[in-house]
């Protein structure tokens, strides 16, 4: 008998603008990819903070929060993450408490410490500015005071913000955030959608660790699972070809936008060219439902997620919701 815990799904959206797309076309389908997945059920919608790639379009993330949970009326929407090197935390505890009172118990602040861009991207965000390993838990705990009820001493006081208690998330892709999120006994995403190989053993040390909070009684795991669905494992392999590409342009530093399938794409490629989009989208699952089914099962069966937070990229936007549905229908199985 299948003793697995069925795991909530949730979608994170980096807002790729695909190849003779735009911008404006690109936030459209992210309005009606949310509108598609809270029909479906999901618990959450995530926008991830970049800089300086011309292929996505969700720099401005707290922007397209609030666009999103504005089209939406259930889903919980939120950042996948900030990125709190480029951010002083009263700017992003000002930001999301605006968000909180516009939609209550709707939006969620995933903070990650990685800057998201490239070094002089990063300077021009936040000028000379140099961060050190210990500022990321500083921040963390001083949004953690911004958005929570003001003390007696408080000097400096988040207007929104304050008192608003926005749930706050730490992501991760090793071991750092894993150890700070059960230190304060957050909840905890991996980015395994695109760093799969710390996974399981930064699920062990943050349950391991894990110390109860008045915001958290249990450890809470999301992990991150690059997914495309289609009637057929050919199809779908076509259609996850814009993925391959994408990925091997990261890995060559060059971000362009979501190119157009190629069929046979995979046969053309070298050895090491393989390896390395395999080491990228190890998390991944791509297939008909049954292949489907069986990947997010196994997955399921190695890490025991809370929730899966699925990216599914699809160059046509009308196949890309077809894929989530489909998913949606896969995970049943598990």
């Amino acid at each position: 008998m299948n003793t697995l815990v069925k795991p909530k799904l949730a979608m994170l959206d980096l807002v790729t603008v695909r190849e003779n797309g735009t911008v404006g076309e690109a936030l459209n389908i992210a309005r009606d990819t949310a509108l598609h997945v809270e029909n479906l059920g999901f618990t959450r919608y995530w926008l991830a903070e970049h800089h300086n790639m011309p292929g996505i379009a969700s720099s401005a993330t707290a922007v397209l929060v609030g666009h999103i949970a504005g089209a939406t009326s259930r889903i919980r929407v939120g950042s996948g993450g900030i990125m709190l090197p480029n951010h002083a935390p009263l700017v992003v505890a000002e930001a999301f408490g605006t968000l909180a009172e516009l939609y209550p118990g709707r939006i969620d602040l995933g903070l990650g410490r990685a800057p998201g861009t490239d070094q002089q991207t990063m300077r021009a965000l936040r000028r000379d500015r140099i961060e050190t390993e210990a500022d990321f838990p500083r921040e963390v705990a001083e949004l953690q005071r911004l958005l929570g009820p003001r003390q007696p001493e408080q000097q400096v006081i988040a207007v929104p913000g304050n008192g608003t208690e926005v749930p706050i998330w730490l992501l991760g892709s090793s071991l750092f955030s894993a150890r700070l999120a059960a230190e304060r006994g957050l909840p905890y995403a991996f980015a395994s959608h695109f760093a799969p190989a710390m996974l399981l053993q930064a699920i062990e040390i943050y349950r391991r660790n894990f110390r109860p909070s008045e915001k958290l009684a249990q450890p809470y795991v999301m992990i991150g699972v690059p997914v495309i669905a289609a009637p057929n494992d050919d199809e779908a392999e076509f259609l996850a070809s814009s993925t391959y590409q994408r990925v091997l342009g990261i890995l060559r530093g060059d971000r362009r936008c979501l190119p157009p399938p190629q069929e046979n794409y995979l046969a053309g490629l070298s050895r090491q060219e393989l390896a390395g989009i395999e080491g990228f989208l190890g998390a991944g699952v791509v297939g008909g439902p049954d292949k489907v089914a069986a990947g997010l099962r196994e997955l399921q069966q190695a890490t025991a997620a809370d929730e899966m937070m699925l990216v599914c990229d699809v160059f046509d936007p009308a196949l890309r919701l077809r894929s989530l549905s489909l998913v949606a229908q896969a995970a049943e199985a598990i």
